[in-house]
């Protein structure tokens, strides 16, 4: 008997071990948009669609404790960065660590950008050929070598749940043929990528998920071709980049309906760094599940801030005697003992203070929008609210 149920625990951990790295479920679907509400389970936890996940470049959410991020914000995910984390504070850290998770704190799902973006984004310190790409450190001027199997092995170190592919993210100005090029290289890549994932086994005892990107600029039958190519590798889940690099906006929302038409439902769908309060109203009725944007805390940072009713800049004379809560309607995490008014003395005197309730506040207004977004997508009445929300959040308070 002993023998038996020691042969059937062994089948079931083999059979667990044969089960997807990334599970999604599809809960509902708005019945007069392509939005969609549903659960991403992980080994970190769930994450309900559509989300926001906060960008915590270096590990951390800039100047948000991560009580902030657990009680205030409720961020079910955090996004962190490859190329800044392998340059500090180094994968050797991380794996001593035990991973990003155990070295920041942060318990919950977390996903890796590959760093391609940062790396491509330095123009005139970095060298590009078909292996990879050779940059130098913007801290020390170093070089360093980033390849679809380098980056593989540097987000096994960092252990994050999702793992983005190494892609070439080309200017959104790029003309036909370097766009096209461009999309080869990012192809041949994620075959690469694939392969190194699948020849490699996570480094802390639970499973890690890799996503496509698609790319091919603001050309049509590019990105067609390239979510063809996406789909077709079944990964766990799908991303879209390339997108919001100066484009019409709608031409961005062009671009990805005609990606999401191609990309298979059942799995999620990942708009990567997009954007406003609006564009992301918008890529949920188009079918985007989850979002990630510098926006809310760069933004929190310089005084701007989001509400349900537009947009404030905090340092505009106007709101030096107004001593209303900065959201009266409650959703906001800032106590509603600052008011505008204090709020615009902080950031007029450059308090610290001031960067800290900022991005906290739009941070806290970002997850309650996407929370609200999946309530009504439940609820059936998703395009109805959306519409009425949108010339709301246009507005400039």
């Amino acid at each position: 008997m002993h023998d038996i149920r020691g042969k059937m625990a062994t089948f079931a951990t083999y059979l667990e071990r044969l089960s997807p790295l990334m599970t999604f479920k599809l809960e509902h679907t708005d019945p007069q948009s392509s939005a969609r509400a549903g659960i991403i389970y992980t080994a970190h936890g769930q994450i309900h669609t559509p989300i926001f996940m906060p960008v915590g470049t270096v590990g951390s959410v800039k100047g948000i404790q991560l009580r902030d991020l657990f009680e205030d914000i409720n961020a079910e995910i955090i996004l962190g960065n490859t190329y800044h984390l392998y340059l500090r504070p180094g994968t050797s850290v991380l794996e001593a660590a035990g991973g990003l998770h155990k070295f920041n704190g942060f318990d919950r799902p977390m996903l890796t950008d590959s760093g391609g973006f940062q790396v491509f984004s330095l123009t005139g310190i970095r060298k590009l050929s078909a292996d990879g790409c050779e940059f130098r450190s913007h801290i020390d001027g170093s070089k360093h070598f980033f390849s679809p199997e380098r980056v593989m092995d540097i987000e096994r170190s960092i252990g994050a749940d999702i793992m983005m592919a190494f892609d070439e993210c080309p200017p959104g100005t790029s003309d036909y043929d370097y766009a096209r090029k461009s999309l080869e290289l990012t192809h041949n890549w994620l075959d690469r990528c694939i392969k190194r994932f699948n020849e490699t086994e996570p480094l802390y005892g639970y499973e890690q998920a890799l996503f496509p990107i698609v790319q091919g600029c603001t050309y049509r039958d590019l990105r067609k071709a390239s979510a063809e190519f996406v789909a077709s590798k079944e990964a766990a889940g799908n991303a879209i980049g390339g997108l919001a690099v100066g484009e019409p906006a709608e031409v961005m929302y062009e671009m990805i309906e005609l990606v999401n038409s191609i990309l298979p439902e059942q799995k999620p769908r990942y708009l990567m760094g997009v954007g406003t309060p609006v564009n992301i109203l918008e890529g949920i009725a188009l079918g985007v599940d989850m979002f990630d944007c510098v926006m809310p805390s760069r933004n929190g940072r310089n005084a701007m801030l989001f509400t349900a009713n537009g947009t404030m800049n905090m340092r505009n004379a106007k709101w030096a005697t107004d001593f209303s809560p900065i959201d009266p309607d409650g959703h906001s995490a800032i106590d509603t003992t600052y008011t505008k008014a204090y709020l615009h003395h902080l950031y007029k005197s450059q308090e610290l203070l001031a960067l800290q309730l900022g991005t906290l506040h739009n941070l806290a207004f970002y997850l309650w929008l996407v929370r609200e977004a999946r309530k009504h997508i439940v609820e059936g009445d998703f395009r109805q609210w959306k519409d009425m929300m949108i010339p709301r959040l246009s507005q400039r308070l």
